[in-house]
């Protein structure tokens, strides 16, 4: 792994490191960064290489490899292993699938975004395009999540394995113990996603289909596509209550949890 680990790291020095300079006020913005979360990177242009999102090297054709989608890739697979790993450990009496449901939990968009905006801070150091930057891609959670994993593959590129899980456990772990302490609620958008992946897959569509009320006391009503059969629509009184609502409707009309269980 060492071996291989050194072979990438070559790899990408000579694609990317040397094409993009930092100047010494980036620097400084990075080494905050990993001040920050107490992280020691040997080199600096590989985290950079992390906070560039492709509309930047889209816009910049000196650059048009200088974005962050490989180290994402990579950082897909170094959080899910730190993930699974824990998991594993920690809920040695847990069946299969309920290590699996919190897993996918975790490692979800909705999950890594707020980590990656409230405890990271990563969106003061996203590199973006103009286009994207004017449509508030800044604080869009698609790129918050696929940045964090960007760092992750980055620290594991630059430090190893151990340095990306303990920042893994530091900033995760704490999101896995609330799924942990909520016992009384089932995740039925997870149970309904897992079965309809590992079955036919396909995932499960959500669509907001009307909001009532005043501001301050809104419901919300969602539909749930499962390839072309809807349920729905149910109601709760946030967006992400009426999904869970949609996808336990779902689950009992297929009987899916009685199946997994």
């Amino acid at each position: 792994m060492v071996h291989f680990t050194r072979e990438i790291q070559m790899n990408l020095r000579d694609l990317f490191y040397e094409s993009k300079k930092l100047d010494s006020e980036r620097k400084k913005e990075l080494e905050k960064f990993c001040k920050n979360l107490n992280l020691h990177f040997k080199n600096l242009k590989i985290l950079d290489l992390a906070f560039h999102h492709r509309s930047f090297s889209n816009e910049n054709e000196e650059h048009r490899r200088y974005n962050n989608e490989r180290l994402e890739f990579l950082g897909d697979s170094v959080l899910g292993l730190a993930v699974a790993a824990f998991l594993y450990e920690d809920m040695m009496d847990n069946p299969e699938g309920d290590l699996a449901r919190i897993k996918a939990n975790v490692v979800s968009e909705q999950t890594l975004a707020p980590i990656a905006k409230e405890k990271m801070h990563i969106n003061e150091y996203l590199i973006l395009g103009k286009g994207e930057e004017m449509t508030g891609g800044r604080n869009k959670k698609a790129i918050l999540a696929d940045a964090l994993e960007a760092v992750l593959g980055a620290l594991y590129l630059d430090s190893g394995y151990e340095a990306a899980e303990n920042l893994v456990r530091n900033l995760i772990v704490p999101e896995i113990r609330k799924v942990q302490e909520d016992k009384g609620n089932k995740d039925y958008k997870s149970i309904l996603q897992e079965y309809y992946q590992k079955k036919h897959k396909i995932c499960p569509v959500y669509e907001l289909v009307k909001k009532t009320g005043p501001d301050h006391n809104m419901t919300f009503f969602v539909t749930v596509h499962l390839g072309g059969i809807s349920y729905g629509p149910e109601k709760g009184k946030s967006k992400k209550a009426a999904e869970q609502a949609a996808a336990k409707a779902a689950c009992t009309v297929l009987n899916i949890d009685a199946r997994e269980s």
